[in-house]
């Protein structure tokens, strides 16, 4: 590389770092003319990358994984990333093969291969594999990125293991689905043991693959003492196969089928164990929050809503949620709960408005009376000086509100974490939904059951007598935002499968169909990453 052209590539490496490592200004001296190839090569590698960007930027270039005290640093990543089967995540994702073979190679390719390793595997186990919002449209979910300039501080000055055994969620309930998942690796055969012939065993069926899925079965620890002859299907064997189904998460009948042995030869990933990978990955968006802290869960498949405190659930109730329709669905977020409000004017949704209210106002401005309309600044209009024939739902310059009441479809109490998603939790008149097993039946919020009960729950900060002082403010019978003196986290979620008190899986009806979209998705990132 000639002189000009070397003031010219560190003129742009200045530059790029000035644009793309904005942590660099603060933690660098004034930039410096005499970088080497290898840093100007390993700054313009790392530009796209915004968390190699702060990654590089706070160690001012230079090497990580290549020098004098980078065979610790390596060892500790390719140890971490062995253990990606353990947490449902692919290692080809993270060239497991390329960094075991890099040997002591010391140029910046070697630097890059396990830097981009680090970035990618430090995103996928601390945020998950996938975009949340990719996954579905009423998926909000934020993750909260991983401190990559922190990341290195720990890495670098101290235990890189250690530094790397941070990343993964500590939560209890995940560590629990990633024994599960360690549980259902456990029945996947050793190799070398016989496959089973495609085929429907069932008693009586006898031959040859009867004695191999005997063989595998048995290799697995689900052994089967043959009466006589190991190529009978008799009722020991009938036994074998039903406790490798419910071990596996299959129907279970004693009937090895398709399905059962799709799992058994290894052909196909289980129903259990897909849904574990899915429940961690939907832990791992979690992974920013404090899920130790006392909060609002609302767990949409379980229709149940609850107060934890530690992890412990201190308070639950029955809920209500979206109907499963694109437009009605409950969306996936966090926020804070901030307010109590009894007696809840009800604000009808402009999309309610224009699909249900307006066609019935067109045809008889005195219908659904029970209905105030006011303009934009909330004041009360007489339907006489409206001709609601000449609007339609997307200019329609009035709002539909309903005033306090019990039978106000809000009920008599809402539960506000103010978003623009215009997501609440609520009381209801309609108390008999409560009793189905199947409760997704509203435009979107949450119903609850109990809603005095919660409001009980969440006034405890704002009165040693909160009982009291909700009834108080109720008997009034005028909407009042009472500001919680104890806000507290409230997370929206969507797990179909979760560890129940028993220590047993608990699952739960996909009521949305956001499973399949959420494995394609997994499936899809593994493959792109192979």
């Amino acid at each position: 590389m000639n002189e000009s052209t070397n003031r010219l590539w560190r003129a742009g490496c200045i530059g790029l770092l000035a644009s793309v490592v904005p942590l660099a200004a603060a933690a660098m001296p004034a930039p410096k003319l005499d970088f080497s190839e290898f840093e100007m090569r390993l700054a313009q590698e790392v530009a796209p990358d915004p968390g190699l960007s702060a990654f590089y930027g706070a160690h001012q270039l230079k090497p990580v994984f290549v020098g004098a005290e980078a065979a610790p640093r390596r060892a500790a990543l390719i140890d971490a990333i062995a253990t990606a089967p353990e947490h449902g995540l692919p290692p080809a994702r993270y060239d497991a093969v390329g960094l075991s073979r890099a040997g002591q190679a010391e140029d910046v390719a070697t630097e890059l291969l396990f830097a981009r390793a680090l970035s990618r595997w430090a995103d996928d186990v601390s945020n998950g594999l996938v975009e949340p919002s990719r996954t579905d449209s009423m998926n909000k979910r934020q993750v909260v990125p991983v401190d990559m300039a922190a990341l290195l501080d720990q890495f670098t000055r101290g235990d890189p293991a250690r530094a790397l055994d941070t990343l993964p969620p500590q939560d209890p309930t995940y560590l629990r689905l990633k024994d599960m998942l360690s549980d259902q690796a456990r029945l996947v055969a050793p190799a070398g043991t016989p496959e089973v012939a495609e085929g429907l065993y069932k008693r009586g069926v006898s031959g040859p693959d009867v004695a191999n899925l005997r063989a595998r079965l048995a290799a697995i620890g689900f052994t089967s003492e043959a009466a006589g002859d190991e190529q009978l299907f008799d009722d020991s064997l009938a036994d074998a196969v039903s406790r490798y189904q419910d071990a596996a998460g299959l129907p279970v009948d004693g009937v090895a089928g398709p399905k059962t042995l799709a799992q058994l030869n290894g052909t196909t990933t289980g129903p259990q164990t897909r849904r574990l990978m899915i429940a961690m990955e939907r832990m791992r968006w979690l992974n920013g929050h404090d899920l130790n802290a006392r909060m609002i869960w609302v767990n949409i498949p379980s229709y149940i809503v609850e107060i934890r405190e530690g992890g412990d659930t201190v308070f639950q109730t029955r809920s209500v949620v979206g109907q499963p329709d694109p437009d009605w669905e409950t969306p996936e977020f966090s926020d804070t709960m901030e307010f109590v409000v009894p007696n809840p004017y009800w604000n009808v949704p402009r999309s309610i408005t224009a699909e249900s209210y307006l066609p019935k106002l067109k045809a008889d401005r005195n219908a659904v009376s029970h209905l105030e309309v006011v303009d934009r600044k909330g004041r009360k209009v007489s339907r006489e000086n409206i001709d609601f024939g000449k609007y339609t739902g997307s200019n329609f310059p009035y709002y539909l509100r309903q005033k306090p009441s019990a039978d106000n479809a809000l009920g008599r109490v809402k539960f506000m974490f103010p978003n623009k998603y215009n997501i609440y939790l609520h009381d209801t008149p309609a108390k008999g939904l409560f009793s189905n097993s199947s409760r997704a039946a509203s435009h979107g919020c949450v119903r609850l059951a109990d809603p005095f009960d919660l409001a009980y729950q969440l006034l405890r900060s704002n009165s040693d007598d909160p009982r009291g002082y909700f009834q108080r403010v109720l008997d009034q019978g005028e909407e009042r935002w009472i500001k919680l003196k104890e806000p507290l986290p409230v997370h929206l979620v969507y797990f179909t499968a979760l560890p129940g008190p028993d220590g047993g899986l608990r699952t739960y009806r996909d009521v949305y169909g956001r499973d399949a979209t959420l494995w394609q998705a997994m499936r899809k990132a593994a493959e792109a990453g192979s």
